[in-house]
């Protein structure tokens, strides 16, 4: 049977298996086990596996192919990069972050995208055309000059960012060595550095990670809201952050986050060894892959969280995440869009769109079942605890 949400997910799946089909693919395969070792490599899909692998097992955050090592290979080699710290250095570092992406720090930079949202969704209300992804990409850019006080180009300083992951993930990738691709990496992390002040790694760090995400989480939520029709969830004050975090969840914008154990150690009751990959399914751990977006039943805040992470390595940007969706969605329920084209953009560090039309839809209810006014009697939960509802992914 073919539900709206199917129809959702069937267009999801598409930036997993068209940017990086052979690891998806392996990791579908082996998600039936909570833990899977494939030689030197562990896989882990289990919520509790994940958590444990992220809060109890020492990992070396300065490995190749590893987040810490992608990203001082972002920036040029510059070390400090919150991703690649621990201890006193990345506790100071984290508090330093914590006014600018705090409560007060991110109703501040409301006032950056939100005009910019009324902007760049007037076109619908004419009955034009949107490209969400290029309006996320301005969106990243707006909000990231403002949180660094930078004077660059918000699109030139997107584009920048979007240019030195994609680089640096290519040059991390297994396979036979790419020819130019350490020099274009180089390259590109010069590019970004001189957009930014005094090319502060930090700095430069905070607006790879701030820029990419967004612009890989914003476009797919707003196709899975679009595609099940989820408007009515959207339009609604009390509704729409739940499920402004049920698509996030979902989309799961870093989907699997590459980790190398430091130290020998037990993950979900399986021994690890020091020097062992890991790769972390946060998709999986959160049920991305099984549970369907519903901001009148949400998973739990334990789950909903794990694709920021878990403990004290977990994404500080997650608040703003939410609240950029959130608005995202409030701004867009009055026009209930429609896609009218989406194309998967391969080179990406993170799993996305490159182009993502949106069109003004008919401004009739929601499809049974999927808006706010179906949620039926209050408190009323479609899921029961410990089953995974929906088609897998």
């Amino acid at each position: 049977m073919t539900t709206p949400h199917t129809r959702a997910r069937r267009r999801d799946r598409r930036v997993y298996l068209r940017s990086h089909p052979l690891l998806f693919g392996l990791l579908a395969a082996t998600r039936g086990r909570g833990v899977r070792r494939l030689g030197g490599t562990v896989l882990v899909h289990g919520a509790d596996a994940y958590r444990e692998a992220l809060t109890r097992l020492p990992l070396d955050r300065t490995a190749a192919g590893t987040t810490g090592g992608a990203a001082r290979e972002a920036l040029g080699g510059a070390g400090g990069v919150l991703f690649d710290q621990e201890g006193g250095g990345h506790r100071a570092d984290r508090r330093g972050l914590a006014g600018g992406l705090g409560a007060a720090g991110v109703d501040r930079l409301r006032e950056v995208w939100r005009p910019l949202l009324v902007r760049g969704l007037a076109p619908l209300g004419r009955g034009g055309e949107v490209d969400a992804v290029a309006l996320a990409r301005e969106l990243a850019g707006s909000v990231v000059c403002a949180l660094l006080d930078s004077a660059a180009d918000p699109r030139a300083l997107a584009r920048a960012c979007a240019e030195a992951a994609a680089a640096s993930v290519r040059d991390h990738l297994p396979g036979l060595p790419r020819p130019g691709a350490a020099a274009e990496a180089a390259r590109s992390a010069e590019r970004l550095r001189a957009l930014l002040p005094d090319g502060d790694p930090l700095c430069a760090m905070l607006a790879v990670a701030a820029v990419n995400t967004t612009v890989a989480a914003l476009p797919r939520a707003v196709a899975w809201c679009a595609d099940a029709g989820l408007w009515g969830q959207a339009a609604d004050a009390e509704l729409r952050p739940l499920l402004a975090r049920e698509l996030l969840r979902v989309t799961a914008a870093s989907p699997v986050l590459p980790r190398v154990a430091a130290a020998d150690g037990v993950v979900g009751g399986s021994p690890v060894r020091g020097g062992d990959r890991l790769l972390l399914v946060a998709r999986h751990a959160a049920q991305a892959h099984g549970r369907d977006p519903d901001g009148r039943c949400p998973a739990g805040p334990g789950v909903a969280r794990l694709v920021f992470g878990a403990g004290p390595h977990a994404c500080p940007g997650a608040r703003l995440a939410t609240a950029q969706l959130s608005d995202t969605l409030e701004a867009l329920a009055p026009y209930r869009p429609v896609v009218t084209r989406s194309r998967v953009d391969r080179r990406a560090a993170l799993p996305g769109w490159r182009e993502l039309g949106l069109r003004a839809g008919t401004a009739g209810a929601p499809p049974a079942g999927t808006g706010a006014a179906a949620a039926g009697p209050p408190g009323l939960c479609p899921y029961r605890p410990g089953t995974a509802a929906g088609a897998g992914a």
